[in-house]
């Protein structure tokens, strides 16, 4: 019988994992942990959910969620999703949660009795993204150390890295996802806040092909993860793959084609008028270039392939 610790657990993705661990006759106990005082739908239909409302970037709540809670429930297994999802938290309090939350939790991990084994959720978006790179991403592909990055980004890259350095080194059994992009919404997409505008604005002569993931595969992927001992990094794609007008179509926006030095200060405006969460700085290489994830590795040793086609927000 297998015991869960999944933080960041209010958000679909959250959802979607515990939905597929409950599916698992194996699954005796998930403790969810969240920011937000409501608690994810499955703890009020499952009693082997438990809901805990806890601040991940206060060492001392950490310190007492993993020997005190996680200890009571025997947890075996850490998935780690907790990060802000608006590209304007910003600064330290935001790094407090992007990065020193993993890092303090995987060091109390390593001491805890029970704990065996640590899956932390990253992101393709941590990947460089060039002309001069390959579109189709695996384990192997340059990460993006650009100083000038944005937080965003840098934090992601170093948490990222954070988990990466300790495989060699820790006892746990450890995994890295770096999944596709979830287009869904409360997931921090970038591109899902993209197409919350009318018109789109894409590079003129770029319409590069871009992999999603739905919130169901994403949330199979990290169950299959959590129950899995194959350690290392697994990039994880989605089941849907379009040209970025192909995907503004289908959602029902309009796409206009401008000038590439036109993109950043109409997005800039956007933003600073709309209060939009979508950063251009950010997504600047996968507009021009586009993002395909091989899911050979995770094919073969988490047994994950990609079923479930992401359903466009405005369909």
């Amino acid at each position: 019988m297998s015991r869960y610790l999944i933080t960041g657990a209010t958000t679909p993705i959250g959802e979607s994992l515990i939905r597929h661990l409950l599916r698992d006759d194996a699954t005796a106990r998930i403790l969810a942990v969240g920011a937000e005082p409501y608690r994810p739908r499955a703890v009020e239909v499952d009693g082997r959910v438990r809901y805990e409302r806890v601040d991940l970037t206060r060492e001392r709540n950490l310190r007492e969620l993993l020997f005190g809670a996680c200890r009571t429930e025997g947890v075996e297994v850490i998935v780690d999703m907790a990060s802000h999802r608006s590209v304007r938290s910003t600064g330290q309090k935001a790094r407090a949660l992007n990065v020193l939350e993993t890092r303090r939790l995987l060091a109390l991990a390593e001491e805890h009795p029970t704990i065996r084994r640590f899956v932390y959720r990253s992101y393709a978006e941590v990947h460089d993204v060039s002309a001069a790179l390959p579109v189709l991403i695996d384990e192997a592909h340059p990460l993006n150390l650009r100083p000038d990055a944005p937080q965003w980004i840098r934090d992601r890259v170093e948490a990222d890295l954070t988990v990466c350095t300790r495989m060699a080194m820790s006892d746990l059994s450890i995994a890295v996802l770096r999944c596709a992009e979830c287009l869904a919404p409360r997931t921090g997409s970038q591109l899902h806040d993209y197409l919350d505008s009318r018109v789109c604005f894409r590079p003129m002569g770029y319409d590069p092909v871009v992999n999603l993931i739905s919130d169901d595969d994403l949330g199979r992927a990290l169950a299959l993860a959590a129950r899995s001992d194959a350690d290392g990094i697994f990039t994880i794609p989605g089941a849907t793959t379009l040209p970025l007008s192909e995907i503004v179509r289908r959602s029902g926006r309009t796409s206009i084609p401008v000038p590439g030095p036109a993109m950043a200060p109409l997005y800039a405006a956007r933003r600073a008028a709309l209060r939009s969460n979508f950063d251009y700085s950010l997504n600047r290489g996968r507009l021009h270039f586009g993002v395909v994830l091989s899911g050979d590795r995770a094919a073969e040793l988490l047994g994950y392939r990609p079923e479930v086609s992401v359903t466009f927000p405005y369909d």
